[in-house]
């Protein structure tokens, strides 16, 4: 097979005709009026991890995103797979596979040029689900230096880009082993601070991530390592997300519980492990779409959405919000809407940010919430209840492989019967009397209640979702969670 750039620059020109986009596509963000067209504060939804034809999807980029924002979405990455692709945007096979660094740039971008002049009022990013070496997958983009940046990363750092033809454009290959992922992160942190992300995908699906792994990636790119998929895609597969390995006395780790990976689901857990240390690392959400089949997966944004809130309308913006932690996630639109605020003394904070409070000092914590009247399902829409989850803050960990939390606890579970109506809202309140201790707070609702055979147990808490498998559309919407990034309260 030949891995080749030459004769592809021109039939990636002869791809964009027959699609019947344009050429001549420039690197650049979306314009300055389209910008000022977006320009407020407010919240989004999003997906960031995609596929198509030219990797393993099996639809078009332009089928996908109609998709996506048919369903609602304000924006989407296209983010599939380093390494080659064996297929032209439309589903044809290229006569010798192509590097994916060649179809980044040459195939990929230009048709998000375009679709981004179609639909004006959206965010369309170039990505990459980034073959992190000696580990699995994660999603990457870039929204500055379009597209070289992210086709250099690829080229540089992806484990399965065996290419070697660039050594004299000073572009080294660093993919081999953990401390090259690190360099790929600390790479975009050094060249792309305030305008990339790097979101690791499936964490627990092959175990191939250690809470030491994350911490390194973390300390390596602060703003730019962000978060993990706490809910995975493939939503409406056999085994829910994917995840259905064999992995001996640890299998258990590498299921999804309530459609969650068990780092965010497992209440002491590793994330929590991090929001004690104070880390700014947050969980999201995506479809990992690759194919609308009954038995695949659902569509971006038909099951899956992130909720987060930006200020302003920009690529940067959109970063910006991404890193804030300001963000939900949310299965089944059990939720639209979210308002979580800690408040002491007039001083408040939300998801993603610190309220220093006084020693002895009340902490007032007000949670408000919306749900559609029905789902894409088309069924009704309930929540049965909301925990709120605490956890000690105590700064960073001597055993940087220190997985667990034991302060995390549910300290007060709201049903029905514990919240109001305001316009439209629910509304709960609690307060923290006279604080002692630095502590994080964060959500988790779900339409089930405690002790629901095979899907909670007596505490509330997921059960591992073999226990209904196999998974179908109809047990996927009958076990819908959502979860809020934390509020950290220090006291001072």
């Amino acid at each position: 097979m030949r891995f080749t750039r030459r004769g592809f620059v021109r039939g990636a020109a002869a791809v964009a005709a027959a699609a019947g986009l344009g050429t001549g596509f420039q690197p650049t963000l979306a314009s300055a009026k389209q910008d000022d067209e977006r320009r407020s504060g407010r919240w989004v939804t999003g997906d960031f991890h995609t596929h198509t034809w030219l990797t393993d999807g099996s639809h078009t980029q332009v089928d996908v995103v109609s998709h996506a924002f048919q369903y609602g979405l304000d924006w989407m990455a296209n983010s599939e797979h380093g390494g080659i692709s064996v297929r032209m945007p439309d589903g044809t096979p290229f006569p010798s596979p192509v590097w994916r660094w060649i179809t980044l740039k040459d195939y990929s971008y230009p048709i998000i040029q375009d679709l981004r002049k179609q639909y004006r009022s959206k965010l369309l990013v170039q990505g990459l689900e980034w073959n992190v070496p000696t580990h699995e997958h994660a999603s990457v983009g870039i929204v500055a230096d379009e597209p070289k940046a992210i086709s250099d990363f690829e080229y540089m750092f992806d484990q399965s880009d065996k290419d070697t033809s660039r050594a004299s454009e000073g572009l080294p290959k660093l993919n081999k082993t953990h401390a090259n992922a690190v360099a790929g992160a600390k790479w975009l942190y050094d060249h792309y601070r305030t305008s990339s992300y790097y979101i690791l995908n499936h964490p627990s699906r092959k175990l191939l991530y250690t809470a030491t792994d994350i911490r390194d990636f973390i300390d390596a790119a602060p703003g730019v390592a962000i978060g993990l998929e706490g809910f995975p895609g493939h939503q409406k597969e056999a085994w829910r997300g994917g995840y259905g390995g064999s992995y001996g006395d640890n299998t258990y780790k590498a299921r999804t519980y309530g459609g969650a990976d068990l780092m965010l689901a497992k209440v002491g857990g590793l994330m929590d492990s991090l929001w004690g240390e104070g880390r700014k690392y947050w969980v999201f959400v995506n479809s990992d779409f690759h194919s609308s089949d009954d038995d695949a997966d659902f569509w971006p944004g038909e099951y899956a959405k992130t909720y987060t809130y930006i200020n302003g309308g920009s690529y940067r913006d959109l970063i910006a919000g991404l890193r804030s932690g300001n963000s939900f996630i949310v299965h089944g639109d059990l939720i639209n809407a979210l308002d979580f605020s800690a408040r002491s003394k007039g001083e408040s904070a939300t998801m993603g940010q610190t309220l220093r409070v006084d020693k002895g000092d009340n902490v007032h914590i007000k949670i408000r919430f919306r749900c559609p009247a029905t789902n894409n399902s088309g069924a009704r829409v309930d929540v049965d209840h909301i925990d709120l989850i605490a956890g000690h803050l105590t700064g960073p960990y001597a055993d940087r492989a220190k997985d667990t939390n034991e302060s995390a606890q549910v300290v007060r579970r709201f049903a029905r019967r514990d919240w109001d109506r305001d316009d439209g809202w629910y509304v709960i309140t609690y307060q923290v009397q006279k604080a002692a201790k630095s502590q994080y707070f964060r959500l988790r609702g779900t339409n089930l209640g405690v002790g629901v055979p095979n899907e909670t147990d007596a505490n509330g808490n997921p059960l591992i979702d073999d226990l209904v498998a196999p998974n179908t559309i109809a047990k996927a919407y009958a076990d819908l969670w959502f979860y809020s990034n934390p509020i950290f309260v220090k006291v001072i």
